[in-house]
């Protein structure tokens, strides 16, 4: 089933969290760009995996998902399956202990800037790769 719709509002929505990371990134509030980077990226594969026709489990790495159904994504996103589902495996690992952190780990301390920025660029390029095969198909 094909809900053109609901694979477009995930990519509104991920569009807009990421304007909510530039708010986040410039109160330094490094963990929290990583978390929402990872939700930005979560939205973005699974409007594509819609938009395709593939029904996005509910969890929060669809990577095994891209791999095993990458012949039904468009063609010219297959040089690029292998990196969006890396980063949804690292941002992945990293998104719950960016929020809630761990008995030995507190999120503000842990993450750095540099964190931030590659969580940052990873969600950016991922919505780039996916918009217009969500959007404009």
């Amino acid at each position: 089933m094909r809900n053109r719709d609901l694979a477009a509002d995930h990519l509104r929505r991920a569009a807009a969290r990421l304007r909510a990371l530039d708010v986040l990134f410039d109160s330094a509030s490094w963990a929290d760009v990583v978390r929402e980077s990872q939700e930005v990226v979560e939205l973005t594969l699974k409007g594509l995996l819609r938009a395709c026709g593939v029904e996005p489990p509910r969890i929060h790495d669809v990577a095994d998902v891209l791999l095993a159904e990458r012949d039904r994504l468009p063609k010219d996103l297959a040089p690029h399956i292998e990196r969006l589902a890396g980063i949804s495996r690292a941002l992945r690992r990293d998104r719950e202990l960016a929020f809630y952190g761990a008995e030995d780990l507190t999120p503000s301390t842990f993450y750095r800037e540099a964190d931030a920025v590659l969580a940052r660029d990873s969600a950016r390029d991922v919505v780039a790769a996916v918009r217009p095969h969500v959007v404009d198909a």
